[in-house]
């Protein structure tokens, strides 16, 4: 059974082992609310993962550890089991699904596990290990569903405790539940006052969702940028406990995860994956209510795939008002790209890129299509961008 005395007894296991992440202040956040960042992206393997894995493992008996391990994963709790194998000394089989990012693929192996590539998303990757499993043997580590693993992760909950008395709201990420089942059982034990909020991926609400039916929900499929939460039914273990410990779930758009990933890279100069910067994003976006408050955004991971970034940023750009793409109608003849540009300019908005488009049917025969991609301050320069290009005589295509 889950308990406290687990909890620091994998707090012991841990010290030479997982990094006493720094929890800092990231008061360029949230206008209003007094944001503290708990920044498990600077663990060891990139993620908190490496808690729970390394604990349960430490956990097994030798005939356990004589089989090798296998697990599955979205990529941070494969190099968390694949680290804690290799300083165990034993083998480990690691199933990730084939769309799982580069970056954590070759990580995972260069701690020296076995990589097994499986089409489809997490939970297609969870069936295969279990299908290993019963064919070589293997000793199963589960990413989230397992108390030992559960107690791991708790230990940022005991840590955050000891790094600000005065916390109010504890804002973790969710995808099978384990991070936030560990922390919220280690915090509600010692301090009940403290509210525990949840986040998922609008695109994966499994937790929410199941807690909203009071019943385990798997759901037909399962699609968001932050792929670390990309869970499609969370754990037996973890849906109980967020049930009693858990005082609200809400979710966010890729929208506003690419939003505060940029927000993240821009005021604090970190960088975090989508599931990392869910917890940001649930405040940023008011889906939480702690005007006021001092609350800590759990920073779960910063494995982001470096080949998504830029469009990630480009996205965070388009959702905070930075960037906007202009479609102006006009008459094809000399000088009309010379007006708009003095006017962008005029207006201090930056041109990024250019496109001119022939007329198309239904419109004037000498008329053409212009698409400016501008750089902007925020929502308000972009409308007065398209208020000043109205008044000037410039007619702007929806």
């Amino acid at each position: 059974m889950l308990s406290l005395d687990k909890i620091y007894h994998a707090r012991y296991i841990l010290k030479d082992t997982a990094r006493t992440t720094d929890l800092i202040p990231a008061l360029k956040i949230k206008e209003g609310v007094d944001v503290f960042l708990k920044t498990e992206n600077l663990q060891r393997t990139g993620s908190f993962k490496l808690r729970g894995a390394y604990y349960k493992i430490s956990q097994l008996s030798e005939e356990e550890k004589s089989h090798g391990v296998i697990a599955c994963s979205a990529g941070n709790h494969a190099q968390g089991v694949a680290l804690a194998a290799q300083e165990a000394g034993i083998e480990a089989t690691i199933c990730l699904p084939e769309g799982a990012p580069i970056s954590k693929v070759e990580a995972t192996r260069s701690y020296g596990a076995n990589v097994v590539l499986v089409p489809g998303v997490y939970d297609d990757a969870y069936q295969r290990a279990l299908e290993l499993r019963d064919e070589k043997g293997y000793t199963f580590i589960h990413p989230f569903d397992d108390e030992e693993v559960i107690a791991g992760q708790g230990t940022i909950g005991l840590e955050i405790l000891d790094q600000l008395d005065e916390v109010e709201a504890i804002v973790v990420p969710i995808g099978g539940g384990g991070l936030i089942s560990g922390i919220a059982f280690a915090v509600k034990s010692l301090r009940p006052d403290v509210k525990i909020y949840g986040v998922q991926a609008e695109g994966a609400p499994s937790m929410a969702k199941s807690l909203l039916e009071d019943e385990i929900i798997c759901l037909e499929e399962a699609r968001t940028i932050a792929d670390g939460i990309q869970v499609k039914e969370p754990g037996e273990h973890t849906f109980d406990l967020c049930r009693k410990y858990v005082d609200e779930i809400v979710t966010v758009s890729d929208d506003e995860v690419a939003g505060a990933i940029l927000k993240l890279i821009e005021t604090q100069k970190l960088i975090t994956e989508g599931a990392g910067a869910v917890s940001v994003a649930a405040v940023m976006y008011d889906k939480i209510p702690v005007a006021g408050k001092n609350v800590v955004c759990l920073l779960s991971g910063g494995n982001i795939d470096v080949t998504i970034l830029s469009k990630v940023i480009e996205r965070g750009l388009l959702k905070s008002g930075r960037s906007d793409t202009l479609a102006i109608q006009l008459e094809d003849r000399p000088g009309q790209l010379a007006k708009v540009s003095q006017l962008l300019a005029s207006l201090n908005a930056n041109v990024v890129s250019v496109s001119y488009e022939k007329a198309s049917e239904g419109t004037s025969i000498t008329a053409c299509i212009l698409r400016i991609n501008i750089e902007t301050r925020d929502f308000q320069h972009i409308q007065e961008v398209h208020d000043a290009l109205r008044a000037n005589g410039l007619r702007l295509v929806e």
